[in-house]
């Protein structure tokens, strides 16, 4: 692999005077990551900053060894290798779907929970695919040089693109390997990664949600907190279990108050880095727009929930992950509505044009960027419900159609040319979902569809081409229930026969998701190309002018947005100061009873049955839940905490409430990692659910 620093590849012009000097000095102290600030990736992890603050030396065999022990689960969340025979540790949030998926009217995994007491009752998920970084090496030279013989910034733009496309299949027949190219530090550089895949996934415990999501809503995103919210799944290659020998060993001690710990996780994304202007977008448009989408789903969920148990059961997931989102979103937008984030974005950005301003070639490379976004961005707000609305939204069916109608136009064409998604390099992930055989429920796709359409012409209005074309004339719940009851989508073997039968095949289809995404596939793609002109194109070489100038004055000191991509955290395991108390750094099964008695037992304070008739098996003082200073986000739930011996202590798999405007700062006096702790799982494995061989594989006997 090839690892290289931006300066190797443009060097930074010197400061010439006094003034630029002071600007820079006073942008170093305001830009200077916060004590364990930092999503960091693995080549440039922050070894000095450590070694000062912790006194522990970084080596590369330390780092290689987590970095080929994590995983990324593609439906949303982080993992990490615990045993040689490819076992694999995450959230019982991150599986959630899969269990839903596997679940039916006579069995409910997702409430029952489950367990595979042998290798072959292991249950294959559907369409679950696990990622590990295998290698990386950095591609900027060659995507900036392509994208700067453009003209303007729409051909930057496709040339970007196109030779992003080029570098990712020439890794892939090369090596056979997926390969991503990452852009990072706002597009000012790229990374090549390269991940080992996984599609034969399949479960081997689940606890029951109750368990694992105890408190429900009123304490997702709170602390102190008692949920066992851990799964365990195994990867299998050529119908075997992985054989790995990066594994991590467990540590079922866990950690002291205030010991160094690290994370190692894929964070989806931040916005730390983003424009005022940008900022501002999302406070005043996107973000209203995204809780209102929310509720109004959560309302149509919760009265189809209402119709019976099974429909309950169908609306459950979706339920869960809405009023998840609902809580996120409500504290992130909090977050910019609140004056003294604003003025700390503020004066970030000040700092940094200002040092720019004041050298004369910096201030002609990058300055002009922080206007040419906030131009951009006035398009963006005007053009966003548009963007948001035209396109056929909540039911995942009624998507089904648009996507196989482009997925025979794009193959014609050569890769470069192709919409993103379409790649040659993304093939397989996307036929691993668009054929996936999961459950389909008809009538939860109707209502859906029906609502979302209803949302799109009350946006839109009856005129829009979008709302005319897949309306037509009729009422959006007759559109919905034409759709949904005429066609055949839902069958995998259906929609596999129309992709291997090309656009002649999807031409001739008379399927009426198929009719309608014919239909609609040219109105999405006027949509986005008015969007890439105005905005997307603009801001791109914006973005990557003001990373540059970030590089210029800061150097390679500061961490790239997060991206879903691996990265590295540090902090230490600690309690903070809440309520006019202290909340402690770790809480403990003695306290999961005493919540749910102080409650009645009620829900979502109920314990289920095992745990009702297991609680005199339990040591009641062993640690369950536990709060690190460790910076993360969503994307990391299910990402592993180390100790400095690289033994996992511990299971990421929330953020308390102070934590959610770390989408856009960092603020270790209060912002927590939540966790679950590594001697919970263990202790539970083997007193409450007779798990006693599984415990013994992720903890042997010594």
């Amino acid at each position: 692999m090839t690892l290289s620093s931006p300066s190797e590849l443009r060097a930074a012009p010197t400061i010439t005077n006094r003034t630029a000097v002071a600007a820079l000095v006073i942008a170093l102290l305001i830009a200077h990551p916060a004590a364990d600030e930092g999503m960091w990736t693995f080549h440039n992890p922050p070894t000095a900053a450590i070694q000062e603050r912790y006194g522990f030396n970084l080596t590369t065999d330390w780092l290689d060894h987590l970095r080929l022990s994590s995983v990324r689960l593609n439906d949303g969340g982080s993992g990490s290798f615990v045993s040689p025979d490819g076992l694999v540790l995450t959230n019982d949030h991150v599986v959630v779907g899969q269990l839903q998926k596997l679940s039916t009217a006579g069995k409910n995994y997702v409430a029952d929970g489950f367990y595979a007491a042998t290798r072959a009752e292991e249950l294959k998920a559907t369409d679950l695919e696990i990622n590990v970084l295998t290698s990386y090496e950095e591609v900027t030279a060659r995507v900036v040089a392509a994208a700067q013989r453009a003209a303007n910034p729409e051909a930057a733009l496709a040339a970007r693109r196109a030779e992003i496309a080029r570098i990712e299949k020439e890794s892939l027949d090369r090596t056979g390997l997926r390969s991503d190219v990452v852009s990072l530090y706002q597009g000012a550089q790229y990374w090549l990664y390269r991940y080992r895949k996984y599609t034969d996934v399949r479960l081997v415990f689940a606890p029951e949600q109750q368990m694992a999501f105890f408190g429900g809503d009123l304490d997702n995103f709170t602390y102190p907190r008692y949920d066992l919210d851990f799964a365990l799944v195994r990867a299998y290659e050529n119908d075997s279990p992985v054989r790995t020998q990066h594994f991590l060993k467990w540590n079922a001690k866990g950690v002291a108050e205030d010991e160094l710990v690290f994370v190692s996780g894929h964070p989806g994304s931040t916005d730390r880095t983003d424009t005022v202007a940008e900022l501002e977008t999302q406070r005043d448009v996107i973000y209203p727009y995204s809780i209102q989408v929310v509720k109004r789903r959560l309302i149509a969920l919760r009265e189809y929930a209402a119709r019976g148990s099974e429909q309950a059961r169908q609306a459950s997931d979706l339920i869960f992950g809405l009023e998840n989102a609902q809580k996120a979103q409500t504290g992130e937008y909090n977050g910019l509505l609140d004056p003294k984030i604003m003025s700390k974005k503020m004066a970030d950005e000040r700092a940094l044009r200002d040092a720019a301003n004041r050298n004369p070639e910096w201030r002609k490379l990058y300055v002009s960027a922080w206007d040419d976004i906030a131009r951009a961005e006035m398009a963006n707000r005007r053009l966003y419900k548009l963007q948001r609305f035209a396109q056929l939204r909540g039911s995942s069916l009624a998507g089904l159609g648009v996507t196989i109608v482009r997925y025979v136009k794009e193959l014609k064409k050569p890769d470069p040319d192709r919409l993103n998604g379409f790649h040659e390099s993304q093939l397989q992930s996307l036929m691993l979902s668009l054929l996936s055989p999961a459950p389909v429920y008809p009538e939860l796709e109707e209502v859906l569809l029906a609502d979302a359409l209803q949302e799109s012409l009350e946006e839109l209005g009856p005129n829009d081409p979008f709302v005319k074309t897949v309306l037509a004339g009729r009422s959006s719940k007759d559109a919905a229930a034409a759709l949904i009851r005429g066609t055949k989508l839902a069958d995998p073997a259906v929609r596999k026969q129309l992709t291997d039968g090309g656009e002649a095949a999807v031409m001739a289809s008379t399927d009426p998701l198929i009719v309608a995404g014919r239909g609609i596939d040219p109105i999405l793609r006027d949509i986005t190309t008015r969007i890439e002109r105005e905005v997307t194109s603009v801001e791109a070489v914006a973005r990557e002018k003001i990373g540059q100038a970030r590089f210029a004055v800061y150097g390679t000191t500061v961490y790239p947005d997060a991206t879903f991509t691996l990265r590295l955290s540090y902090g230490k395991a600690a309690g903070y100061p809440m309520n006019g108390t202290r909340a402690p750094y770790k809480t403990t099964f003695a306290g999961l009873y005493d919540r749910s008695a102080s409650f009645e037992g009620k829900p979502p304070f109920d314990l289920t049955p095992r745990f009702v008739e297991g609680r005199t098996k339990l040591e009641l003082a062993t640690p369950l839940d536990m709060v690190t200073t460790n910076d993360i986000i969503g994307g990391n739930s299910g990402s592993p905490i180390v100790n400095r011996a690289g033994e996992l202590v511990g299971l990421i798999f929330d953020g308390n409430i102070e934590s959610l405007v770390g989408r856009f700062v960092y603020d270790d006096t209060a912002n927590r990692a939540v966790a679950v702790h590594s001697a919970a799982i263990v202790h539970a494995l083997r007193t409450v659910y007779g798990a006693s061989a599984l415990a013994d594989e992720l903890d042997p006997p010594r």
